[in-house]
């Protein structure tokens, strides 16, 4: 890998992405919608000794404007398009009957939407390279939970996405592949609503939905992407990867 888009890079899988794929000699280019977190990712890349160059790209990737321009300003900066990491993502609560049609539009907006746009304007950059995708999906793509309406059949459409792509850009030599995450410690439920003493409730009920018997780290997942969009996995497209802790196999009441 000598060069990665990584929207969503300011926080959580996406941030231990862009730091993992540095410690791989990795140039990066970070897309989020916070400068000041974004410059503590180039800071804590460059404390740890890496020397790869990093371009920091400031968008809101639910704007179509902002998207184009993350790609873009990507391509401006280092010439070319290696591997795109589609880690930007949100989460909200609500169910069948009380999710609004504004927050289902937002969440969509956010979490698959932008990823098409992503890919759809990355393709012919990628083509150049025979480069690869990574989509972070959820175990919520592979398994239906109750009260995240929205949010699981985002990611059931990434996973349809990121199958479809694959297959019509296998000829191209463009590899197309998802992580599955379960449960991860990062910000996002906090951000999805939850208060500090549920989220510690959450996280120790989560111990009994994991067979692993714990929840997951974030550079567990990084370490998969990296697989993913090495040629380690050349011969792997159109795959949706669980880092689990094999909760995807499991039915827990």
């Amino acid at each position: 890998m000598t060069l990665s888009i990584t929207p969503g890079a300011s926080s959580g899988i996406g941030a231990a992405t862009a730091l993992h794929f540095a410690s791989l000699g990795s140039d990066l280019a970070l897309v989020g919608r916070n400068l000041a977190n974004l410059e503590a990712i180039r800071k804590q890349i460059a404390d740890a000794g890496h020397t790869v160059k990093v371009a920091l790209i400031v968008a809101d990737l639910s704007k179509e404007g902002d998207t184009i321009s993350a790609v873009n300003k990507t391509v401006e900066a280092f010439g070319k398009l290696d591997v795109l990491v589609n880690s930007a993502g949100i989460l909200t609560r609500g169910t069948t009957e009380n999710t609004t049609l504004q927050a289902y539009d937002e969440l969509m907006n956010v979490n698959l939407r932008s990823v098409f746009h992503l890919i759809q304007l990355s393709i012919p950059h990628l083509r150049r390279t025979k480069g690869a995708i990574v989509n972070v999906s959820s175990v919520t793509g592979l398994r239906a939970f109750p009260g995240v309406l929205a949010y699981n059949l985002s990611k059931a459409g990434l996973d349809q996405l990121t199958r479809t792509a694959a297959l019509e850009l296998a000829a191209d030599g463009v590899r197309v592949n998802a992580v599955n995450p379960g449960v991860i410690v990062t910000d996002v439920h906090k951000r999805g609503g939850m208060g500090d003493q549920e989220y510690e409730k959450f996280l120790e009920h989560s111990k009994t939905t994991h067979a692993m018997g714990r929840v997951g780290e974030a550079i567990e997942v990084a370490k998969a992407i990296a697989f993913l969009a090495s040629d380690d996995s050349s011969f792997t497209t159109g795959a949706s990867l669980p880092v689990d802790g094999g909760r995807s196999q499991m039915c827990p009441r």
